[in-house]
């Protein structure tokens, strides 16, 4: 049963983080781990840290969405 729980929680933590456009980290690290061995991982600050300026400053500053 706690199995159970723990893969529903995280499966909504996933879905929120697409949600709102915070990529997976998990997914990152797999990645750079199956595609670039030999490269430093960054860790979870510096990956969340980078994402949000792609996101926000990737334009010059100007915010990249609909409305």
């Amino acid at each position: 049963m706690f199995e159970t729980v723990r893969s529903v929680l995280k499966y909504r933590n996933q879905f929120l983080d697409l949600l709102v456009g915070v990529p997976s980290y998990d997914k990152y690290v797999e990645h750079r781990l199956e595609h670039h061995p030999a490269e430093p991982i960054q860790s979870r600050e510096e990956f969340f840290r980078e994402a949000q300026e792609a996101r926000y400053n990737g334009k010059g500053g100007k915010v990249s969405r609909c409305c």
